[in-house]
């Protein structure tokens, strides 16, 4: 049996690729490093933070909240354990089963979501959308659905739009 030849990357390719991995790697870096700075927190904490506050009362499954964070559900309930004692979050069995638990964020959580959103968002507009044109943001918002999709088939993207 012969392996199939590998579709090497072109030039162009290569230099996206080159791009995007660096941001990859970087962009999450300068995030962790405002939030633990300006709100004591990491940017998967707050992640779990604000992707609740964007549901239907401020409430999701367990399972659903380490799919969108990308986190495995024992770095979800460690995560869930810090910011329960913290009082931005509870958990309590659904009670429409029993098997799955779910996450509700607090008022004193979206409070601190509330606080820490102004000086997270300025963070972001520097690193990501300054130097961008609308056009730009435009195709950023294609292109990331388009990869993060591929990269996980099914993934329902939170609305940024508080639901409460």
């Amino acid at each position: 049996m012969t392996e199939p030849t590998p579709r090497w990357l072109s030039e162009e390719q290569t230099q996206a690729w080159i791009a995007l991995a660096s941001m990859m790697v970087w962009l999450p870096s300068a995030l962790d490093d405002q939030l633990e700075r300006d709100a004591g927190m990491t940017y998967v904490e707050y992640t779990v933070l604000s992707w609740l506050s964007m549901q239907p009362g401020r409430t999701s499954r367990m399972s659903d909240v380490a799919s969108l964070a990308n986190v495995s559900a024992s770095h979800l309930t460690r995560i869930a354990i810090r910011l329960e004692a913290r009082g931005w979050l509870t958990r309590q069995p659904d009670p429409n089963d029993g098997r799955a638990t779910l996450a509700t964020l607090t008022e004193s959580g979206w409070g601190k979501v509330v606080e820490t959103a102004p000086g997270h968002v300025e963070e972001v507009q520097q690193l990501v959308f300054d130097g961008l044109s609308a056009a730009q943001v435009r195709q950023l918002r294609v292109i990331g659905e388009t990869i993060a999709r591929a990269a996980r088939p099914g993934l329902c993207l939170p609305s940024p739009t508080p639901t409460d």
